[in-house]
Formats: C-alpha cells, structure tokens, sequence
C-alpha cells in the first residue's frame, strides 16, 4: 500500500474509490466500508483509496497508533492511504470546501464511500446530506454505508475503547474481529525481571488505550513471526513504582536481543489481578505459576 502524507502530495490516481473516515481500531465496521471500497475499486477497474486523519479529530485516545491502523488498512486491500494532518488550519475548512477543494480537485473521485455518521468540516458540520447534494454537481458516485451492529447496538471506537479499558477483552474482540493488541517498541527497563529469571521485553507503546493492568496470556507478532507468551501490565507494586502503567512481555523460548524493534502484542486472556507481594521470593513463584498456567492454557486457546 502507498502511503502519502497531505493532501497536496497527491498525483493523479486513475479512478478513485475513496473511504473516508478516521477508521481508529479498523473495527468491523470500519472494514465493511473498506472490503466495499476495495470491491468497487475492482469492478470499475479504478484504485481503492482511504483517507484518514491523524491526530484524532476528536482528540479520543487512540485505539491503534497510526502505523498500527495503516497496517491493518494495507491488510483489507486498499492500494493508497492518504493522512491528512488534523490541525488548528485543517479544523478550520468548511464542509463544502472540504468537497469542493480537496476531494474533488485533489482527488477527483470516481465513488466516495463513507458511514451514515460520518462528519467533517468546520464544527462537524458536513454530513452525508451535503455529500448527497454534491453528486450531481461534482460528477462523482456515492456509497453510504449504514453502523455493523452487534447484539442490537453500533459497533464504535468509543465502545470497544471503553471495553478495552474496563477488561473487557473477549467483547472488545468480537466487535474488532481481532484480539486487542498493542504495538509498540521494545525499550530499556530496569532489568527487575532478569534478574528475576525472567526477561522480558518492555514496551513502550505508539497508541495510549491498553487494557486493565494486570497478567495476560498473549500472542507476540515480530518481524512476522508469531510468539507465545505472558505479559504484565501494571506499575511493580512489589517494588518501588513510579505509578505509572508498564508493559512487559516474557516471550517463552525466546533468547534474541530485540531492542528498538517494533513488535505487536494480542492479548489472548487475563491470567489474573496484578498484586503485591510480600517479597520477592513470593513473586518469583507467583511468575513461575503464571508462566506455567499459560503455556497450559495455549492448546486451547
């Protein structure tokens, strides 16, 4: 997938399929409009667009970092992502200028595809009855697509962040269509859990929702491979802690030196609680339980 950062970077495409939207998690619903977009771009012969917004219009915490999105943006088949930069001048541009100035004489669009909530322009002011009206006008076709809905309710970032945040994870997956994961750079840590016995890779994570603290079986995806292992989340209430959430990853049979390698993190299930212990030696055995009760857990999961 291409990747172009602003708007006046863009050169001719032949026969756009536009989706727009922030498309933060790329949840189910998100790719409904992005598989359509890919389908249509096909039938016509034409390229399949997504145009985006970083940072988020809203100024939500961001479900997947911008990377993270792109990658699962690439995966359902669009050809070019635009990123156009959200800022104070951007917020600015009324919604008909937005069509007329940037979607049509930027993009020329042969199909815009979008959500029936989808906003844009000066104030959320645009809407899908504006993009209505300037069919005729713009000479362009349009495909609007009603919320995915799961048990009677619209599937939306702000729910599954809401999950995610609460520990909901099994729910939160079922409206991603994908585990919750986190990606992220491995970084230098304090070395508490080498010394432990236990290496582990911490990560310093490129979005701000993770899940509840706490210890997880996961999955860890690098340089396309696929791990197994455990994962805390949690400030080292044991230790001296700084109060301030840390993500750790013990990759089982796993010696490599990865630091400064992005990697990503699907959390599978909670283990348990985080909690203090009154030594170390207790915490050693708690680890060593832990370990053990995910790599029992694996067969079946």
């Amino acid at each position: 997938m291409k990747v172009i950062y602003g708007i006046n970077k863009i050169k001719k495409l032949n026969k756009p399929v536009v989706a727009l939207g922030v498309f933060d998690g790329v949840h189910r619903g998100h790719a409904y409009i992005l598989k359509n977009t890919v389908g249509i771009a096909r039938r016509i012969r034409g390229t399949a667009v997504a145009l985006t917004f970083d940072p988020h219009p809203q100024k939500e915490g961001s479900l997947t970092s911008l990377e993270h999105r792109l990658r699962l943006i690439e995966g359902l088949g669009i050809k070019v992502c635009i990123v156009i930069n959200f800022n104070r001048n951007f917020a600015r541009i009324p919604a008909r200028d937005f069509i007329k100035k940037i979607l049509v004489k930027k993009l020329g669009p042969a199909y815009i595809c979008v959500g029936e909530d989808f906003r844009f322009g000066k104030g959320a002011s645009g809407d899908v009855s504006l993009l209505k009206e300037s069919v005729g006008k713009y000479n362009f076709q349009l495909r609007i697509f009603k919320a995915v809905r799961a048990g009677g309710r619209k599937i939306s970032s702000s729910y599954i962040r809401r999950l995610i945040i609460r520990g909901e994870l099994q729910a939160a997956q079922k409206l991603l269509a994908r585990p919750v994961s986190v990606l992220g750079t491995v970084v230098k840590g304090s070395s508490l859990a080498t010394k432990l016995g236990f290496p582990t890779a911490n990560i310093n994570p490129h979005h701000e929702i993770l899940p509840a603290s706490g210890i997880y079986a996961v999955k860890v995806i690098l340089g396309g491979r696929i791990f197994k292992g455990a994962c805390s989340i949690g400030t080292s209430p044991t230790f001296s802690s700084s109060g301030k959430n840390k993500i750790e990853v013990y990759i089982f049979n796993f010696q490599r030196d990865i630091y400064g390698k992005y990697l990503e993190v699907q959390f599978i299930k909670k283990i348990r609680q985080q909690q203090k212990f009154a030594s170390v030696q207790l915490l050693t055995q708690q680890v060593k339980k832990d370990i053990l009760k995910v790599q029992r857990l694996f067969p079946h999961l």
